[in-house]
């Protein structure tokens, strides 16, 4: 069974992040255009995360829930699933880069 621990609010950014009981992240997103190449999840263990999709698109991801934050911090990785509509478009697993200041990296 899957525990939501992350709910976000506008509709663009809107975002989903799920844990299963195997302790395994979704991070489910709205559907982005073109592919990801070499995505990553950069994160400093705070209510803010980044996902790296490629050169042309990353996705903000504020607000992030203190239940979320342990379990984004001890995981290798995530599963990301971009959904358009009620449908899955795409789904990949996107490492996790813990960073000290997710600001200092954006800078």
């Amino acid at each position: 069974m899957e525990n939501n621990i992350n709910n976000s609010a506008d509709n663009e950014g809107k975002y989903e992040i799920l844990q299963n009981a195997n302790g395994e992240i979704l991070i489910m997103i709205k559907q982005r255009h073109g592919g990801p190449e070499n995505p990553r999840f950069v994160y400093d263990g705070g209510d803010t995360a980044l996902l790296y999709r490629s050169r042309e698109s990353s996705v903000f991801l504020g607000g992030i829930n203190e239940e979320a934050r342990n379990p984004l911090k001890i995981v290798d990785e995530v599963i990301v699933a971009e959904i358009d509509g009620e449908e899955v478009a795409r789904e990949y697993l996107v490492p996790v880069r813990l960073v000290r200041d997710l600001k200092s990296v954006l800078n």
